[in-house]
């Protein structure tokens, strides 16, 4: 696939920098192009700890919301918890669960079930927790949108207390846009238009920190305790996807420390069951096992599963949970796959030049379909709906995902009239259409789109065009202090023009795995690796330096092949022997 590679063009004094961080100049760089401004950011960004946190009491009806809930369970009041079936949901809700059990209170867990009742609070949450005798609604990872439920839920007496981190819904009448909060006895929520919180990107879980932070305060229980939560935190904000800066980087930081040596029997045993040690846990460990595992558990099995596992205390139990999850983690893998594998498939058959992909798939579970479409809008990097059957005669379920420069939410909005419902943000979004529109769904939103040929081509972010003889295992551990990386700290990338590819070889059993050993114009050789098809690759081989070319790299003989890559160091260890190997991103033939 074409790309644009981007070299960072941010200026400052780094070499100044360098000396007051004590850091190397092309680190400084690096933390410039993060987007830090100035030494003493540099300084919060590397070393803060939880005590940097910002004061909760900063947040809108933060402090009114934590008043609420100590006086509710002062008065005995049963409290019905409404959380999400994802893991920031899921998660947020364990962290008040265990919050309004440490002050002495009772809680009921109500989780919706994604397929019946689709995201948030609904009226027959409300009406169960009524039933079950609750008189206080503490919502986690939902609400802001909930008007109409939260009315209703009003209606029947309840105490609501939210808590959330979406977008709230807005109006527009006469042209003029305005955010509509519900009529919640408390609405926190750091994406409130009136919020003057310094950090706006907190995940569900995030902001329920905040909550037993502010408890914590007001009851005098010591603050320090609130630590068994960040394990919780840091597992949800990795999964949500928000950006991993500020104070998201500390409590992911922190959290990990706490996962490493936690005691919690149910997040050993998920640790175990992944084949994880206790060690390993990082960022990239919780985005592509922890996190998927646990969201595999709303996609395809009972919510409440979720609740029952965390809350566990015996390990047998836990171990035996744990195993289940894995295993539905494993279905939901192979489901999305096999549903991947026909969505491209109808898409290469169609060969559209349509600028938006909808495509629709029959008997794919709608659980599901948001993970291919962001499967599929990777492979086109174009925007993508994808549609299947919803249980409805004649009614389609739909999950979008987009790229950078389309925003979804509002390209929906101008085909309103021909869907059911819909909703979403920039870069993701949900609807219901009937099968007779789908067609004019997709013809409309193409005639709408002014999607560039630049727009519809991915962008490579290079922090440096360094030679490889900069990456000395002394700045390899360097990058380490960037950690833990994710959105808005993406691990570094850097990339060399000329590269001379000495030799090759390909290994594993569908020989996806290529190992190289590279040498550029300094004359430095390292080895390097690269995973993935290399069909496309071995093609611009033969494309410029002859079709003999990959067989002779792959028998071990000498060619002259000169080759653009990005890469990232890594220290590999062999035989107790430490040496810097490349791992290629992206590679191009320039000149």
């Amino acid at each position: 696939m074409k790309e644009r590679w981007i070299e960072y063009g941010k200026k400052a004094d780094f070499e100044a920098w360098a000396k007051e961080l004590s850091v190397s100049p092309l680190f400084a760089r690096i933390l410039k192009n993060r987007g830090i401004d100035s030494v003493e950011e540099a300084k919060k960004f590397l070393y803060g700890t939880v005590k940097d946190l910002l004061d909760p009491a900063l947040m809108k009806d933060m402090e009114k919301a934590a008043s609420l809930l100590v006086t509710s369970v002062k008065a005995g009041k049963r409290i019905a918890i409404v959380n999400d079936y994802d893991c920031d949901g899921i998660f947020s809700g364990q962290i008040v669960y265990e919050l309004i059990g440490r002050l002495g209170g009772t809680a009921v867990v109500f989780t919706p079930n994604r397929v019946k009742d689709g995201y948030g609070i609904n009226r027959r949450i409300i009406d169960e927790a009524y039933r079950a005798g609750c008189s206080v609604i503490l919502t986690t990872d939902n609400g802001i949108s909930a008007s109409e439920e939260i009315q209703y839920a009003k209606l029947l007496g309840f105490t609501v207390i939210l808590t959330d981190h979406h977008e709230p819904r807005t109006v527009t009448e006469n042209g003029v846009t305005t955010a509509v909060l519900p009529n919640a006895d408390a609405v926190v929520d750091p994406k409130r238009a009136d919020e003057t919180f310094p950090y706006r990107d907190l995940c569900g879980a995030g902001v329920a920190l905040y909550l037993a932070r502010m408890v914590y305060r007001l009851t005098g229980i010591p603050e320090e305790e609130t630590g068994t939560y960040y394990e919780y935190a840091a597992i949800a904000t990795v999964a949500d996807v928000v950006p991993l800066t500020g104070e998201n980087r500390i409590i992911v930081r922190y959290g990990i420390e706490l996962l490493k040596h936690t005691e919690k029997a149910p997040l050993k045993a998920l640790m175990e069951a992944s084949m994880l040690s206790l060690e390993s846990v990082n960022a990239t460990t919780i985005g592509f096992v922890l996190a998927p595992s646990v969201n595999s558990i709303g996609r395809l099995a009972d919510p409440t599963i979720a609740f029952r596992f965390l809350t566990s205390t015996d390990e047998n139990e836990a171990r035996e949970t744990a195993g289940r999850i894995r295993a539905l983690n494993e279905e939901r893998k192979a489901l999305t796959e096999e549903g991947f594998r026909i969505a491209k498939a109808l898409i290469e058959e169609e060969e559209s030049d349509d600028k938006v992909l909808v495509v629709s798939l029959e008997d794919v579970n709608e659980s599901i379909i948001g993970i291919i479409a962001g499967r599929i809008k990777e492979a086109y990097y174009k925007p993508v709906f994808l549609l299947t059957e919803s249980g409805t005669p004649g009614l389609l379920k739909g999950s979008g995902r987009s790229i950078e420069g389309y925003h979804m939410a509002n390209e929906l909005q101008k085909v309103s009239t021909l869907l059911e419902r819909f909703g979403g943000h920039a870069g993701a979004a949900g609807l219901s259409i009937r099968k007779e529109n789908v067609d004019a769904f997709r013809k409309t939103l193409n005639r709408e789109a002014t999607l560039t040929e630049e727009d519809l081509t991915p962008v490579v972010k290079i922090d440096a065009r360094a030679p490889i003889s900069y990456m000395t295992k002394e700045f390899v551990r360097e990058l380490k202090m960037l950690e833990p990386c994710g959105t808005g700290n993406d691990k570094p990338l850097f990339a060399r023009q000329k590269m001379r590819l000495r030799r090759l070889r390909l290994l594993g059993e569908k020989q996806n795995f290529m190992k190289m050993t590279l040498e550029d114009e300094t004359g430095r050789t390292d080895d390097a690796v690269m995973r993935g098809d290399f069909t496309e690759f071995f093609n611009l081989i033969r494309k410029h330096y002859g079709r003999d070319t990959v067989e002779a790299l792959l028998e071990g003989n000498y060619v002259n092949v000169e080759l653009a890559f990005t890469y990232r160091p890594e220290i590999h260890e062999y035989r107790g022997y430490e040496y810097v190997q490349l791992n290629c991103v992206n590679y191009c033939k320039i000149g």
